[in-house]
């Protein structure tokens, strides 16, 4: 087993000095055996060592998740408190009993006692006058190389030492809660109290977990300040910063894949803020999912999945030669990398740029029936990103089957907004009438018919409508009036046959198509209804007619 104390790089040599001032102690977290700052190649071992996971064929980490595959939606609560209460949009959060929480960190606290816990010192946010320090204490090795991956590592001696975390969370996968005692659902549970700046954790190995809590806190946190949290990827032409692309979208419709245009830098794949200076990346990473993932249509995502410093998130290999097998959801279709975003060879190296020019809302729509790409006015831009219309694919949530699900997210990313989407929608319509952003509605999802019976849009086909908005092509364009929900379509495309871009001439039965659209329109008004009382009417008559 490898010890800390004799490792060299500068996390390593100033853990022990650092410990007797900024230890575990402060949030109650006494007598273990603390690992602190260890390098990914530590950790690497440390993970073999305690046999959490293998190493593969040319050297990625692959780790399986039992049980969890995905988020534990359900699992997820907030710390109800007088000082946060006011500001939370309990219509989505859960509220959970202070006193349960106290009562469970204290059991949690016992449970660890003599055992070994990797720390991480990271940030959250790559601008640093909005960054959250955070400390994260895990069970478990690879864990602890997946928060190196996924944030920003301080950069010096000096940062190491004066590092003092905003937030703590702790990771205990093998920790249970029982329901009756401690007021969870199940054994698993994802808790959040804002007022101690503290996360638990429990009964999840799933490593997605530990990413999407920070990024609700930064949704709680950052809207206060006037800052706007956003769920979407982000990429900038190399020769314009203030030419940035943002590509909002749940997991699965696209971001990932989509940003990473070789024609253009990356500025980061999940999760992002705006502010006054432009955009920057929360992250340090990417999670990216590999299922089906091609050396063609993915190069530089394909690539990751094979260097060492990738963790690979239940990818099944053969245990004989190493060989990963990315076409194989026996585990589950939520196959993932996390990668660190310099894995990308176009990535920014600020992982931040100026402000975006066009913004996208990727959708997944199942029913074979929406536009692979619609033109917004601001109205209708803020419509779409407080309905959040997609499809859940199969894996990403606990639950989840083989089928896609058609959703409503609202601001696209629904489980981790804490405020209610008046908040997030009022600073996005500000920051796209200060800037004069360009808003677009793309689709990912089945043309020609629903799932099962259509076939998914070409990620070629898609690229191509992309490369020509963000050249600034489609702009000029002739468009029409979609009658249903009034948002303009391009009738022409270069290298897009004339059936994607008019859905209704690939269904054999245009009653069908026709019903079917109708039927998604009002499930539109109907979720909209929602969140009407906090909308102003002109985003609420922006929605389709029924």
């Amino acid at each position: 087993m490898t010890n800390s104390q004799n490792l060299t790089s500068p996390a390593q040599s100033v853990a022990q000095a650092r410990k007797a001032k900024y230890d575990l102690a402060k949030v109650g977290i006494t007598d273990v055996n603390a690992y602190w700052n260890l390098a990914t190649e530590s950790l690497v071992e440390e993970a073999i060592c305690r046999r959490e996971g293998h190493l593969a064929l040319e050297g990625p980490f692959v780790a399986h998740t039992g049980k969890h595959t995905g988020r534990s939606a359900n699992d997820k609560f907030i710390v109800k408190h007088v000082d946060s209460e006011g500001n939370i949009w309990w219509g989505q959060n859960k509220p959970f009993e202070e006193t349960k929480f106290d009562a469970l960190f204290e059991k949690m606290k016992a449970f660890v006692k003599g055992k070994d816990v990797f720390v991480q010192d990271v940030y959250a946010g790559a601008d640093s006058a909005h960054r959250l320090a955070v400390r994260f204490v895990t069970e478990y090795a690879w864990h602890s190389h997946f928060i190196r991956n996924m944030f920003l590592e301080p950069q010096t001696l000096e940062e190491y030492q004066n590092f003092i975390p905003e937030f703590t969370v702790l990771d205990l996968p093998a920790f249970k809660a029982s329901p009756e005692d401690d007021g969870t659902r199940s054994e698993t549970f994802i808790l959040v109290s804002f007022e101690k700046k503290l996360i638990i954790i429990g009964n999840t190995q799933y490593a997605g977990e530990v990413k999407k809590c920070i990024f609700s806190v930064l949704n709680y946190i950052l809207p206060l300040k006037g800052v706007m949290p956003m769920h979407c990827s982000a990429n900038v032409n190399p020769d314009d910063k203030d030419d940035v692309a943002l590509f909002f979208g749940l997991s699965g419709t696209g971001k990932t894949t989509l940003s990473a245009d070789p024609s253009r830098r990356l500025v980061g794949d999940d999760e992002h803020g705006w502010s006054a200076n432009g955009i920057f990346n929360f992250e340090g990473g990417c999670y990216a999912k590999t299922i089906g993932l091609s050396a063609s249509a993915e190069p530089e995502i394909f690539a990751t999945t094979h260097r060492f410093g990738t963790v690979l998130e239940n990818v099944p290999y053969d245990e004989a030669t190493r060989q990963i097998d990315l076409n194989d959801d026996s585990l589950t279709e939520n196959t993932r990398a996390s990668y660190p975003l310099e894995f990308i060879n176009n990535a920014v190296p600020e992982k931040s740029a100026g402000h975006p020019k066009n913004i996208i809302f990727l959708t997944c729509d199942a029913t074979g029936v929406m536009p692979p790409i619609a033109k917004l006015n601001t109205n209708q831009a803020l419509y779409q990103f407080i309905s959040g219309y997609t499809s859940k694919l199969a894996g990403t949530e606990a639950g989840l089957g083989k089928e896609p699900q058609a959703t409503f997210s609202a601001c696209f990313g629904a489980p981790f907004m804490i405020h209610h989407p008046s908040k997030y929608a009022e600073l996005l319509k500000k920051n796209i009438e200060q800037h004069n952003v360009t808003c677009w509605l793309v689709n990912t999802g089945w043309v020609g018919g629903p799932y099962g019976v259509g076939k998914r849009i070409s990620i070629k086909h898609t690229r191509a409508l992309l490369a020509a908005v963000l050249s600034g092509k489609l702009n000029g364009a002739k468009f029409s009036v979609d009658p249903v929900f009034g948002y303009e379509t391009p009738t022409t495309c270069p290298d897009v046959p004339a059936e994607v871009l008019d859905p209704s001439s690939s269904w054999a039965d245009k009653s069908a198509y026709t019903k079917n659209y109708k039927e998604l329109a009002k499930r539109f008004i109907d979720n909209f209804a929602k969140y009407a009382d906090r909308s102003p009417k002109e985003i609420a008559e922006a929605g389709p007619k029924a």
